[in-house]
């Protein structure tokens, strides 16, 4: 079943295809629907909602049968009941031979799961470690290619493309490194904690991409100012001369604030050109970063 929210969104009824590793702190599955047919999206940083099941429920428990109430009466249904919703990026799509949807990936950070997690999983970490084919989850996605929840826009007349991403971007990331057309000139900083989350990429455009890995830099561990690993890698940087770069920045709030204060008012990029979205917040589940109206 689809269900109408807001234009141009809507819920699909999806299930687990298959699961992969692809590192100590991440995991992809790959999801299949009879209604994936009408889910449209460019791609790039497209920004989804997931509604995760709690364990011994079937599936996700989300009111779909009152329309446009659907939100405020999921919110009422006590936590232990209603669904788990959390924010992700469409990693990648793949049509059948109609040129219709058939799958999508989406990559889940195993956050207090993977080796040497600090904190506790969270329950997106825990359904994704555990995920099986035939599993249940709803999705609020798009049915229009083009919509605002894509956040990579670079002017027209952007000459030189800067990148930062934590784990948490890193397939936002990937899909939009993948998506740029040859010739782009392109400099990007992708953090992860560990040496196996490193990924392989494969892009047309002149792209110049720099692991910064956390297990090689334990100086750095357990520090809280913004992003020193990236500061400090960014400060040291020469970047290639431009006359209109554009910036997107992405992963944990306090890190992309501290980036983006680099970039204007240590690179001197225009504000206006630079995206920055905080996937996450240090020390706060997404219900407390949603409370605040953050």
């Amino acid at each position: 079943m689809t269900t109408a929210v807001a234009a141009p969104f809507r819920f699909f009824s999806l299930r687990v295809a298959r699961t992969r590793r692809l590192g100590p702190s991440l995991v992809r599955v790959t999801f299949t629907g009879p209604d994936l047919h009408a889910f449209h999206s460019d791609g790039r940083d497209q920004s989804l909602s997931l509604f995760l099941p709690h364990p011994g429920q079937p599936e996700p428990v989300v009111p779909l049968d009152l329309g446009d109430g659907w939100w405020q009466s999921w919110r009422e249904l006590p936590e232990d009941v209603r669904a788990v919703m959390r924010s992700y990026t469409l990693r990648a799509l793949r049509r059948d031979a109609d040129g219709h949807t058939a799958e999508i990936d989406i990559d889940f950070v195993l956050h207090g799961i993977a080796p040497g997690a600090a904190a506790p999983a969270g329950p997106a970490s825990r359904w994704a470690s555990r995920a099986r084919p035939g599993d249940r989850v709803l999705l609020l996605g798009p049915v229009v290619a083009d919509n605002h929840a894509i956040r990579f826009r670079p002017p027209a007349d952007t000459d030189l493309v800067l990148m930062w991403g934590d784990e948490t971007a890193l397939p936002a990331a990937c899909a939009v490194l993948e998506s740029l057309p040859a010739g782009t000139r392109v400099r990007a900083w992708l953090e992860v904690p560990h040496a196996g989350d490193v990924q392989d990429l494969v892009t047309a455009a002149d792209a110049e991409v720099t692991w910064l890995v956390g297990d090689e830099h334990p100086d750095h561990a357990g520090r809280t100012d913004g992003s020193p690993l990236a500061l400090d890698a960014l400060r040291a940087a020469r970047l290639p001369s431009a006359a209109a770069p554009y910036v997107w920045l992405a992963g944990e709030s306090g890190r992309v604030k501290a980036l983006r204060r680099h970039f204007v008012g240590e690179r001197g990029v225009d504000r206006r050109r630079v995206t920055f979205v905080g996937y996450w917040r240090r020390g706060l589940t997404e219900e407390q970063v949603r409370a605040r109206g953050e």
